[in-house]
């Protein structure tokens, strides 16, 4: 049954799962469940969304002088959460802050050695076969990287070329209408007079439509004529 002060820590590797929630609501329900019942009073909890790799985490080192400050008793849903080096975990032993895992409750200095040496090798383990796979792939040709930059650049350059297609088929489709356009400039017909004659003609526009001329539209065709009339 606990009792006295708590300060709780809880920790996640990702910002994915940081906002998500998705962990953080099973460490604090297992913090909970560790200290229900008895006479003890949870002070503070700290979160953190950070690798377990790294020993200086700031709401860490907070929750830390938190304990020094107060007395407080650190309480931790698993023994990773906290770390998986075996060495970071023994000077926090040796520091004097009191600590609990709320899985191995029972647990004295000698068992969260060994199992501190444990979730450290796992973690070596970890990183080894995630190279290992890593080079597989390159290996097999795969391109590495993140898959989401890609299809960002693949989709960046087909917009770039969609531009330059419907640019291409605008000035070829003003050219073919460049000796009619410069007949009526001849007569001295306006922009409006032109798009008259164009719409009785039956002359389809770039976009294929009949009777759809207007001034700014036979503007744009002649603005895109080799050389402007």
């Amino acid at each position: 049954m606990a009792n006295g002060k708590f300060v709780g820590y809880i920790r996640v590797s990702t910002a994915k799962q940081g906002a998500s929630g998705l962990g953080l609501e099973a460490q604090r329900k297992a913090i909970n469940d560790y200290l229900n019942g008895g006479s003890w009073e949870l002070i503070a909890e700290y979160v953190e969304v950070e690798s377990g790799k790294l020993n200086e985490r700031q709401e860490l080192q907070k929750a830390f002088k938190h304990c020094q400050v107060t007395g407080a008793t650190l309480v931790i849903a698993k023994l990773d959460r906290l770390s998986r080096d075996s060495h970071f975990i023994g000077s926090v032993m040796k520091s004097g802050i009191e600590f609990v895992a709320c899985d191995m409750p029972a647990a004295n200095k000698f068992t969260i050695h060994i199992l501190a040496a444990v979730a450290e090798h796992e973690r070596e383990m970890i990183s080894q076969r995630t190279k290992a796979a890593l080079q597989a792939a390159k290996a097999r040709g795969k391109t590495l990287g993140n898959p989401g930059n890609l299809n960002q650049h693949a989709a960046a350059m087909g917009r770039v070329l969609g531009v330059q297609a419907r640019q291409g088929k605008a000035n070829d489709f003003a050219g073919s209408l460049s000796p009619i356009i410069q007949d009526y400039t001849n007569q001295g017909m306006s922009l409006n007079q032109m798009a008259r004659e164009l719409n009785n003609r039956g002359i389809l526009t770039a976009r294929g439509k009949q009777g759809s001329w207007t001034p700014t539209a036979v503007k744009n065709a002649m603005a895109r004529l080799p050389q402007a009339i």
